[in-house]
């Protein structure tokens, strides 16, 4: 619903809104300054959903780790997060419950001991049935049942770990897909074929879910659609596939199970997990112990000491694990923060040292990457703090944002030089065939994959998307880049061809349609784009249109599904913060009462100098399996992907320093915005007056006044003129 302006009684005047500004910037500053770690970082929490909790419960089981305080502490966190009608959810508030975390943390709950007839378990179990039951599970929670004696391994997508052995040409080499779902794959693969089984006391199996016995019960995959499809031809091969893993000889196996175990050792990272997130690093650690390493062996119980550091965080009584973690992110976008509000390097200590953690964390070690582009150098970043094996463009764009502006007042620029060339060659080295970027791959597009039986979890892909292509040409617009240089050229029309009908772009990392056209718009301001153009109004208008009544913007992340909800949902901070910067970047008068109401939002949810924000606002995986942007009718779309509002095959995060950062961001520009009109507007009265250009006719002009009247009244003349014009500005802020 349009913001209405006349009806807003809380108009902010000019004169006022600065000060308001400069206090809340300043104690958004101290709020953050004060939270900095002792390395020089910041990192918040990553919340996502009980899966995780549930599967480190399980993994416990299987491994045979006792560790009665974590589990405890595990056990709370999924307690308090059971939703009133006994599911448990994806995304905070979500119109559903998701049946696959449901059913993994009613499973993890039955492996310590709860008890079938537990009014927990009962309200879960009721839900569960009036949901379809076991049967509407997906993959990755099927293998969870195999692994504890809850479902026939044959009745699960088979893995060949002999995916390993292929050549590059070969359409399924592991290479071709994303870089997380292969650093899940690998490891999983091995479970595949090895089939390991640590069952369930007799006490906890899980018959109750099988009201009619496991032997009436249908366990078989179907194909999404149609029988003679991609889909349909895959189901048949994996079933090919699995008794092969039952048959006698396997010429081969053992080698291919050999180097997947070798590749799974060699990818660890230095803190202990796997590609920085939760699948590989759990997986790694089961296929480690299935291949005989116990849990004393130092790969296994560094992985497993990795929990007791930062992985984890208490809350509410509870133990919460992270699916991943963001110092990077956060401290990149922490420094695009204090660099808006004003704050300098030269001056800021805790910057300086910022700054130099950054450098610092550059990687210049090899990854996976080099597989496709192997001429490039190492140079990029990574999200998390030990994974070396994945920068991403994402994080590495925003690092050269930042350091080219830090870059001037820092005392050693020479070490950012060499680290900005560094990162320069190797995002160019990495831009797609298309013009866009990536997260982590170039040109990783190939959509077979999405169809194979195994891969009904998140996304297996890692397409080219806006938003990071739009950071990418941010970033190099700041160090000079224009909209001539071929990479930039072909960058801004992969963004134009993908913009919406509606105007707005599609958002892969963040919630959703808001976000994509707040990465696009600044990026288009930076590279010297007519913001006055008409596809640039019409993604303005589409922003405009969607702030909601009491000035903020929200969008649930239900949109990814359903187009009707894209910029609608509860105001968020975080999300009213991308609408104003997005609005902030065109010229003239036209957004002005939007800004002033949405910039009032920010300032009076701000509490003790940051904001609340319970939404999920980031995304990890909206649940499509090629990860670009879905399109067709709503009917359709859920059927081919098999989930409605409750987005139950995507992944959420609530990043728990974007309601901070971003809405300083938006304030400081706002603020930026509203002292350059004031400037402007003053010094082109000024002007006027001293040259006499009152727009009158010589004729009706006054006689000579006294001389010393004359003498002031320029000034008089002036003052009169910057009382108008404050007069106008209050109507518009």
């Amino acid at each position: 619903m349009m913001h209405n302006p006349d009806k807003d009684a809380g108009q902010i005047q000019s004169a006022s809104v600065l000060d308001r500004l400069a206090e809340a910037i300043a104690k958004g500053v101290d709020w953050l300054l004060d939270r900095q770690q002792d390395d020089g970082f910041w990192v918040g929490m990553l919340e996502t959903n009980s899966c995780i909790e549930a599967q480190w419960i399980l993994a416990m089981h299987f491994l045979g780790v006792v560790d009665e305080k974590k589990q405890g502490g595990m056990i709370a966190s999924i307690l308090n997060e059971q939703r009133a009608d006994g599911s448990w959810e994806v995304y905070h508030n979500a119109p559903a419950g998701d049946i696959n975390t449901t059913v993994e943390c009613y499973a993890a709950l039955r492996s310590v001991g709860y008890s079938a007839d537990t009014e927990v378990l009962c309200r879960a179990r009721e839900w569960i049935f009036v949901r379809g039951g076991l049967s509407q599970t997906r993959v990755f929670t099927r293998y969870w049942l195999a692994l504890i004696g809850e479902w026939p391994w044959q009745e699960t997508p088979t893995l060949p770990p002999e995916l390993i052995c292929t050549p590059l040409w070969f359409p399924f080499n592991i290479y071709h897909f994303a870089s997380w779902a292969r650093a899940t794959i690998i490891p999983l693969s091995i479970l595949s074929a090895r089939r390991p089984v640590r069952p369930l006391a007799s006490k906890a199996r899980l018959d109750e879910l099988f009201p009619k016995g496991r032997s009436h019960f249908d366990y078989r995959l179907t194909p999404k659609r149609r029988l003679f499809s991609w889909e349909g031809f895959f189901l048949m091969a994996d079933r090919l596939l699995s008794r092969y893993v039952e048959f006698p000889i396997q010429p081969g196996r053992e080698r291919a199970i050999r180097l997947c175990l070798e590749w799974v050792i060699r990818h660890q990272d230095a803190d202990g997990a796997w590609g920085g997130i939760q699948p590989p690093w759990i997986y790694s650690l089961m296929a480690l112990h299935t291949e005989g390493y116990e849990t004393d062996h130092a790969i296994v119980a560094n992985g497993l000491r990795a929990l007791d550091a930062h992985w984890s965080y208490e809350r509410d009584g509870g133990l919460y694990i992270q699916a991943s973690e963001s110092p990077v992110w956060d401290t990149i976008l922490t420094l695009q923060a204090l660099l808006d509000s004003g704050r300098s390097p030269a001056v800021c200590e805790s910057m300086t040292r910022a700054v130099d953690w950054i450098v610092h964390k550059q990687v210049t070690a090899p990854g996976d990457w080099q597989v496709k582009v192997s001429s490039a150098m190492p140079g990029g970043w990574s999200f998390e703090r030990a994974n070396d094996s994945y920068p991403d463009i994402d994080d590495t764009a925003v690092a050269i944002l930042v350091l080219a502006r830090a870059r001037k007042a820092h005392r050693n620029p020479a070490a950012i030089d060499h680290a900005l060339k560094r990162a320069v060659c190797w995002i160019l080295a990495l831009q797609s065939s298309n013009g866009g970027w990536a997260s982590f791959d170039r040109d990783n597009t190939n959509a077979l994959l999405a169809k194979l039986p195994f891969c009904d979890f998140g996304e297996v892909l890692d397409p080219p998307t806006v938003d990071v292509t739009a950071h990418v040409v941010e970033a190099l617009a700041h160090l000079g880049w224009s909209r001539h240089d071929r990479p930039i050229a072909r960058a801004l029309a992969f963004i134009r061809l993908r913009q919406e009908e509606d105007g707005s772009w599609f958002g892969r990392w963040g919630v959703n349609h808001i976000y994509g056209t707040a990465a696009v718009l600044p990026a288009l301001a930076a590279i010297g784009e007519d913001m006055a153009g008409k596809f640039v109004r019409l993604a303005g208008d589409w922003i405009g249109y969607h702030q909601n009544a009491d000035g903020g913007w929200g969008e649930t992340p239900a949109s990814y599904v359903d187009n009707s909800l894209r910029g609608v949902g509860d105001s968020t901070a975080s999300q009213t913060a991308w609408a104003l910067m997005a609005l902030l970047t065109i010229p003239g008068s036209r957004y002005d009462e939007f800004i002033g109401a949405g910039v009032d939002y920010l300032l009076r949810t701000q509490h003790e100098g940051t904001w609340h924000e319970p939404q999920y606002t980031g995304t990890g995986f909206p649940g499509y399996g090629f990860g670009s942007r879905l399109r067709g009718e709503l009917h359709e779309r859920a059927i081919l992907i098999q989930q409605g509002l409750e987005v139950g095959r995507g992944f959420m995060i609530n990043y728990n320093l974007y309601r901070h950062y971003f809405p300083l961001m938006a304030l400081s520009r706002a603020r930026t915005r509203i002292a350059e009109r004031k400037r402007e507007a003053v010094a082109k009265l000024v002007a006027l007056a001293q040259a006499g250009s009152l727009a009158m006719d010589p004729a009706r002009r006054l006689p000579p006044a006294d001389p010393r009247r004359r003498r002031y009244r320029g000034r008089i003349v002036a003052r009169r003129l910057i009382r108008k014009t404050a007069q106008l500005l209050s109507r518009r802020f």
